[in-house]
């Protein structure tokens, strides 16, 4: 996919993701109850050979992320690309809604599946994919050969959704193995907050699984890069508030751009307050912001966090919301801390006006965890602990942490490419830029949320808390990402770089 196109997984989150995956109930693997399997069917797990009542365990729908294949869209097409990309986005949601609706005749007809959704799922599929390929052409780009293989989606058991599955360490690279079945056979009790194995308020997950005690998580927390004598070691702090004026929406205006719904979920927004499916440049400009310095009119937006413990939010029968899975009451973040670093190595290049980055990978249950930069802990534990596939349970008195280091490498061209990552990486593990790109000021953010505790028994989670995400990611914590677009005025693109390269703390 060009140059950078597949984040460098860092220590931390490569030992994050050991340590949560080995002390998960059955390594992190998705549950799905079984309503229709008798305790002594088995599960087979290659699809076309399941069983009609093991048929019904399929948990998600699988399908190939065209948009991260479209690495050389011409930029006169990539207006019509992006919002074919929605649309197929939007199929995959119908067909995820269409499996979980049809369980009976799930159990009753073992090709239900795929002659019923997987089969018209891939029709559709195709013919967007020929529309992608069209624009391209039309403009004098050349479409990958390669997309028309991309139509045809998957029905995932539940022990094979790829973010579930159990990570191990084998002389410092991460592999994946399948993730190990666990079947409770509870009933979803929704009103209560009660969630069994077949996961959450709305039956999209999170499960049991996806929760650690963070007290039994080992240390994984690597150390930072050595600093070079040419660091640029300052700090410069943004304050812009928690969006405590609740400002939401479920567009994305990087990916899906002119899409009504384009996320499939819902964002908290700081900064610019005029962000929209339909936003521009010129809109951002205009926008307004929520930053204490009125300068910094960039946007930065996150999915927001639900906890589910029965009630139900003001969306809870609108698209993004109740109607795609994401239940449960919206907590606003108790801070929300903004700042720009520096590189160990190198000075920093001010950010280009309107750059565009998005760290973190919103498929991850599907695309796999390449992209993966989530990292969840509790406060008093982040120095030591930090998880990307488990959510934390954190003790009494402490609060459950999100944080983001956005990627910190810029092709010193772009400021945006046509699957939103190849114009900007992360820095290798000694802290350099690859590739001819150039060291910018790191973003990072750090969420802190008030939350009771969930509990687990038996393979029962109760009081859950979720990150919102397209239904068919079953809400796992590896989804998490965050999306930024950097609009400033009055030379702050310069003041931060000049600050940070100074080694000064400026806010």
């Amino acid at each position: 996919m060009g140059r950078n196109t597949r984040k460098r997984r860092t220590p931390l989150a490569t030992k994050a993701i050991a340590a949560s995956a080995a002390l998960a109930l059955g390594g992190g693997g998705l549950i799905w109850a079984n309503f229709y399997a008798s305790a002594h069917e088995s599960n087979n797990n290659a699809w076309g050979n399941q069983t009609k009542a093991a048929n019904a365990q399929v948990a998600t729908i699988s399908c190939p992320d065209i948009g991260q294949k479209l690495t050389s869209v011409p930029r006169q097409a990539r207006t019509e690309v992006d919002g074919e990309l929605g649309n197929l986005d939007r199929q995959i949601t119908d067909a995820y809604q269409r499996l979980m609706t049809t369980r009976d005749a799930q159990a009753r007809d073992a090709s239900f599946v795929q002659n019923s959704i997987l089969q018209p799922l891939k029709d559709r599929r195709k013919a967007i994919i020929d529309r992608i390929k069209l624009e391209i052409n039309r403009v004098g780009g050349s479409a990958p050969g390669s997309l028309d293989t991309l139509a045809s989606c998957t029905g995932t058991p539940a022990n094979q959704t790829t973010a579930g599955g159990q990570q191990q360490q084998n002389g410092g690279q991460q592999q994946q193995n399948g993730g190990q079945q666990q079947q409770n056979g509870g009933q979803q009790q929704g009103n209560t907050g009660q969630q069994q194995g077949n996961g959450g308020q709305a039956g999209n997950g999170p499960v049991a699984a996806d929760f650690v005690d963070i007290t039994k998580v080992q240390p994984n927390v690597a150390a930072k890069p050595q600093k070079s004598g040419n660091a640029s070691t300052g700090v410069f702090i943004t304050r812009c508030g928690v969006n405590a004026n609740k400002n939401h929406n479920t567009d994305n205006v990087i990916v899906a751009p002119g899409v009504t719904n384009g996320a499939h979920h819902l964002h908290d927004y700081v900064g610019n307050q005029k962000v929209n499916a339909f936003s521009s440049n010129q809109t951002f400009l205009q926008g307004g912001t929520s930053c204490q310095n009125k300068n910094d009119l960039s946007a930065y937006y996150w999915p927001v966090v639900r906890v589910q413990d029965g009630t139900q939010d003001f969306d809870q029968n609108a698209d993004g919301g109740g109607k795609e899975g994401n239940v449960g009451k919206i907590l606003t973040p108790v801070q929300a801390q903004i700042k720009y670093v520096g590189s160990p190595t190198s000075k920093v290049v001010a950010m280009p006006q309107f750059l565009r980055i998005i760290t973190g990978d919103a498929k991850t249950t599907t695309n796999g965890l390449a992209n993966a930069n989530a990292h969840w802990s509790c406060t008093g534990f982040e120095n030591k602990v930090q998880l990307t596939t488990q959510y934390p349970i954190c003790p009494q008195g402490s609060n459950v942490v999100r944080t983001f280091a956005f990627q910190s490498c810029w092709d010193g061209q772009n400021i945006d490419s046509a699957n939103h990552r190849t114009h900007v990486a992360f820095a290798d593990a000694n802290g350099n830029c690859q590739n001819g790109f150039k060291a910018i000021p790191q973003l990072t953010m750090r969420l802190v949320y008030q939350v009771t505790p969930p509990t687990v028994q038996n393979g029962v989670v109760k009081n859950a808390f979720a990150v919102d995400g397209f239904p068919e990611q079953l809400h796992k914590p590896a989804t998490d990402h965050d999306d930024f677009i950097s609009v400033t005025t009055g030379g702050l693109a310069n003041k931060i770089a000049n600050c940070i390269n100074n080694g000064q703390r400026c806010a």
